[in-house]
């Protein structure tokens, strides 16, 4: 079975690090609405888009999803 995007981002977690991809990861484990079984790129990049206000920009996002498709193949 393949892991949601989630849970490949809670693997980024790192309570001592606030920058980038880790502060997201911090940020997302907060967010009692994030998709969490979402597997699905859109559907994520829309949620952030409209309820993500603890993400300083998109291209970390991008950044994390290529880190996990990476991952995924």
């Amino acid at each position: 079975m393949r892991q949601s995007f989630y849970q490949f981002l809670m693997t980024e977690r790192n309570p001592h690090k606030r920058e980038g991809i880790s502060q997201f990861a911090n940020d997302a484990f907060l967010d009692t609405g994030f998709p969490k079984q979402s597997e699905n790129y859109h559907d994520i990049s829309h949620y952030l888009e409209m309820n993500g206000d603890y993400l300083s920009s998109m291209r970390i996002f991008d950044e994390a999803w290529e880190r996990y498709i990476e991952k995924m193949t």
